[in-house]
């Protein structure tokens, strides 16, 4: 996948535990860690929102995009 979630590299940056910052943001641990592997397909604002004001940073930080020209066709072309 194109998009990957880039919070581990954060969270060690920041020198913070995954289970402080899901006690400070308000999400369980488990939410959290399917947040960090990826396994989620949608984040709300809110909890973004919160994310980045718990590591001071911006949503940018936080995800990053590999380019990819399939990504750019439209799902009829795929396949």
């Amino acid at each position: 996948m194109p998009v990957r979630v880039t919070l581990d590299a954060l969270i060690v940056a920041k020198g913070l535990k995954a289970r402080d910052l899901a006690a400070e943001v308000g999400l369980s641990e488990t939410q959290l860690s399917l947040f960090r592997s990826g396994k989620v397909r949608g984040i709300r604002f809110r909890t973004l929102a919160r994310l980045c004001a718990a590591l001071d940073c911006k949503p940018g930080d936080l995800l990053d995009y590999d380019f990819n020209a399939d990504d750019l066709s439209s799902p009829d072309e795929a396949d």
